[in-house]
């Protein structure tokens, strides 16, 4: 299992973190998100998904709800 973590600018608002969990928290592989504190920690089997297009995915999600990943 392995874990990456990403800083945003500013906190989640509770349907934004709601939303990115549903989705990323739904990919094939995820096996666990958290979202506080502008902190987003994701743990992952990398055998399921790979890290570079997981991470790409991540990324775009959160700047597409309107958060910048510091």
């Amino acid at each position: 299992m392995e874990k990456i973590s990403f800083n945003v600018a500013r906190e989640f608002c509770d349907e934004c973190s709601i939303a990115l969990r549903r989705f990323i928290g739904n990919m094939e592989g995820v096996e666990s998100i958290d979202v506080e504190s502008g902190k987003i920690a994701i743990s992952f089997n990398d055998s399921k998904i790979d890290e570079e297009k997981f991470r790409k995915i991540t990324i775009e999600s959160i700047e597409k709800l309107g958060y910048k990943i510091e």
